[in-house]
């Protein structure tokens, strides 16, 4: 073959023999060793095509030549061999394979063979591809962020998928960024791509999809294309007019090279799918405020969903932004700042710009410019980027007008986390309905689902949602939807404390409005996780429902939480539950709820030794049910007044009262109240050293406390049935009568009488000479008290100090 076809055949000779002759200077690797080295290097080659382009069969494409010249240069130093520096210097190849190309390019109306390898290396169709020469690199990486903190999780995540590079023929590898409105996904897509952009010789390609921008119109994906096009250099007369067709020259650019695509700011799947290449060698970055489901399941998208920095993550990066001098200088305004943020790095960002104008502005006039009411006007920095209102409203306005509607209903519930049935509450709408609206807002990144069934609102979002209901829903809708919430979570916690703790006296609630969703736990099990599950937002609801004067709700629902906080310990939430109940029931005058909320107050100060307090709101509260003729009520004062006398070592005093009780249980029929009096009134008795007169009215007590079923009293007689029988010097049957209360305090979840019980119990075996077993028990106690914060901590630390220490 003569002619420039001729000359380009034997160009493609020269060039691979050469590659050949590199291969023997290597020390002579075997194809396979070639593919295994150039694999661990993370360019592979196939074994196919290493014997193809070896043979001259086509043209090596420079990805190839750069991939096997770096694996037999790999080779070569592994095995020790000296390569001459002229074949080792990847420039010389570089300018080689420019020779082969243009040879090539000279031959093309020759024959097919110069036409297929001219389609390849400028990659463009036969007839209408445009010649690319020299190569266009286009780099339109917009800057990275200044300051960039956090992320570890996600950034180690980016790195394995850039790792895996390159899958199956066809594939691309695509990492979709997501999160609510200003959490950061922009920030760190730049920053990644940027520090993986080497990985990516052939060239960066950015956009902003601008899928939630109020103005102007979304870019469509042909018009996208066509920029792609061109900054490839392919000539406007070259692009052709349809998606499809631009889409096709897109992928046949970019085949067989290593391209970075970011695609900042999707609204949908359908923007995306057009603009993704085909070569394995390519990365997709795409950014959205929704989850795109459909690119995760069909293009199996790798997600990576951003949640809000930490607080020290948030705090570096606003002493990063301001300097380390000035959050140094005033720490807790800074920390104040931080926790009005709550993570957002726009709002972060947003003080920060402000306090960098205004060098003059104290850090603590910024945290208070923060604080309630109004708190986002403080996240305003003058542009409409900088606005958080303006930001959270592009994703807002993309939502339809049920899912809206909900969203701003979610403004009223208090957090941290939300329900379904929560949902379907304030709406009003079946759980159905709202199932699949919470999903919706879901996928729009306006709530999260941190765990299966719960979904939170970020509390900036909270602000604004609750901003957008002032707006748009009337006072009256928005208080009656706040009612229903409020039915849902009082007649739900009224049913499990009633499974837990049978034993209390019922209360009246405020019936129940039309579409509030009331679903009782269906056993003892379902009823304690629903009161751990809901304990935060339990809380919140008595100080909201005491703020919006929903009062019956507040005290019945203090009332209602009451048992449950004091057998966990939470004594402090329990004193500040009952404060505010105090205060609703006296603005409704309620005075049986007035008397209720004294008495669960004092129950909290007796569990925090504050005397002085109990006998005040006892007092308080045996007035009311004094005047309110509920014997019952005065009676279970009174116990507490004699728990109150014993504590301050008033044993006659504590007696007395414990008797007036057991009057007041007799004269109303309430058996179980007579069986609760008798058991103090024994256990009085052995704290005086009345053993005879204790063992009789504990053993009455027990008795009757079985007959109605009442295994928490049960547990209160057989600690005392077990004391009496220690100071009797009875151990074995004191620990047996021990270990019966033990049972039943954990099976009532009582932690403190349980450590009580353990300290008991610990006497017992110390006394029955059992020193191992007395510390045993200590030891549990004490850790139980510690994590209670509880004064008793101190007896039973002297205890485990005096006891003789373990044998080895």
């Amino acid at each position: 073959m003569s002619g420039p076809a001729g000359q380009a055949q034997a160009a493609l000779a020269r060039f691979v023999d050469d590659l050949r002759r590199l291969r023997q200077h290597c020390g002579s690797p075997s194809l396979n060793t070639l593919v295994a080295v150039s694999t661990a290097l993370g360019s592979p080659l196939a074994r196919s095509t290493l014997s193809d382009k070896l043979n001259a069969k086509s043209l090596p494409e420079w990805p190839f030549v750069v991939s096997y010249v770096t694996a037999c240069l790999a080779h070569a130093e592994q095995s020790g061999v000296p390569v001459p520096t002229e074949m080792a210097e990847l420039s010389r190849w570089d300018a080689a394979h420019w020779r082969l190309l243009r040879a090539v390019d000279a031959g093309r109306a020759e024959d097919r063979l110069r036409a297929a390898a001219h389609a390849q290396l400028a990659r463009r169709a036969e007839d209408t591809a445009p010649r690319v020469t020299p190569p266009v690199t286009p780099r339109q990486l917009p800057a990275a962020v200044p300051v960039f903190v956090g992320r570890r999780t996600v950034l180690a995540g980016l790195a394995a998928l850039v790792a895996r590079r390159p899958g199956e023929p066809g594939t691309v590898p695509v990492a979709l960024i997501s999160g609510t409105a200003g959490v950061g996904k922009t920030a760190l897509a730049l920053h990644w791509a940027h520090r993986v952009a080497d990985r990516f010789p052939d060239g960066q390609l950015y956009v902003d999809l601008r899928g939630f921008d109020p103005d102007g119109p979304v870019p469509e994906p042909a018009e996208v294309l066509r920029e792609f096009l061109e900054a490839f250099g392919v000539s406007t007369p070259r692009v052709p007019a349809g998606l499809n067709g631009r889409s096709g020259l897109f992928r046949s650019l970019l085949a067989d090279r290593q391209v970075l695509v970011l695609l900042d700011n999707a609204r949908d799947a359908a923007q995306v799918r057009p603009l993704l290449p085909n070569s394995p060698g390519c990365l997709v970055l795409v950014t959205s405020r929704n989850h795109l489901p459909g690119l995760v399941g069909i293009e199996a998208a790798q997600p990576f969903v951003l949640a809000p920095l930490s607080p020290p993550e948030a705090y570096e990066l606003l002493a990063a932004r301001l300097g380390p001098d000035r959050t140094a200088g005033e720490p807790h305004a800074a920390a104040r700042i931080v926790a009005a943020a709550t993570g957002l790095p726009l709002a972060l960002a947003i003080v920060a710009g402000r306090a960098a104008t205004r060098a003059g502005l104290s850090l603590g006039r910024l945290a208070d410019e923060l604080a309630e009411p109004g708190r986002l006007d403080g996240f305003t920095g003058g542009d409409r980027t900088l606005d958080i209102r303006a930001v959270f409203s592009w994703s807002y306005r993309s939502l339809d007008a049920t899912a809206a509607w909900a969203f701003r209903l979610l403004g009223l519930h208090p957090g941290p986390e939300a329900t379904v049935a929560a949902l379907a509450s304030l709406t009003g709408v079946s759980a159905g309905q709202a199932g699949r609206t919470l999903t919706a807002l879901a996928d729009a990144n306006l709530v999260s689902e941190p765990r299966p069934g719960r979904y939170a609102l970020h509390d900036l979002l909270r602000a604004y949602a609750a901003e957008q209901a002032t707006t748009h829903d009337p006072d009256p809708v928005r208080r009656e939807a706040l009612g229903r919430l409020l039915d849902h979570y009082l007649h739900t916690a009224y049913a499990a404390a009633l499974l837990l703790y049978d034993h209390r006296d019922p209360i009246d609630l405020v019936p129940a409005r039309v579409g509030a969703v009331v679903d009782p736990p269906a056993d003892r099990a379902e009823a304690w996780h629903w009161l751990v599950r809901e304990h935060r937002v339990l809380l919140a609801l008595v100080a909201l429902a005491a703020q919006t004067r929903f009062d019956t709700h507040a005290w019945q629902l203090a009332w209602t939480l009451n048992t449950y906080l004091d057998r966990i310990g939470a004594w402090p939430e329990q004193l500040v539950v009952q404060e505010l109940a105090l205060v609703a029931a006296a603005r409704v005058d309620d005075r049986d709820g007035q008397a209720r909320a004294h008495r669960n107050r004092a129950v909290a100060c007796l569990r925090r030794e504050d005397h002085e307090q109990a006998r005040s709101h006892l007092d308080a509260s045996l007035a009311l049910y004094a005047g309110l003729g509920d014997a019952v009520g005065s009676a279970r004062v009174q116990l507490n007044l004699g728990i109150l006398a014993e504590r301050q070592g008033r044993l006659r005093d504590a007696l007395d009262q414990a008797r007036q009780a057991l009057e007041l249980f007799t004269e109303a029929g309430n058996v179980g109240g007579r069986a609760n009096a008798l058991n103090n009134i024994g256990w009085y008795h052995s704290q005086l050293g009345e053993y005879p007169q204790a063992l009789a009215h504990c053993q009455q007590a027990l008795a009757l406390q079985q007959q109605v079923g009442n295994r928490y009293w049960q547990a209160h007689t057989w600690d005392s049935l077990g004391y009496v029988h220690y100071r009797l010097d009875r151990q074995p049957q004191a620990i047996r009568c021990y270990h019966q209360a033990l049972a039943l305090w954990r099976e009532a979840a009582e932690r403190y009488f349980e450590a009580t019980t353990l300290t008991h119990l610990g006497d017992s075996h110390r006394a029955a000479g059992e020193p191992e077993s007395a510390r045993t028990a200590w030891c549990r106690a004490l850790e139980i008290l510690e994590q209670l914060d509880h004064t008793d901590a101190a007896q039973v630390r002297a205890r485990l100090t005096a006891a003789p220490a373990r044998s080895a």
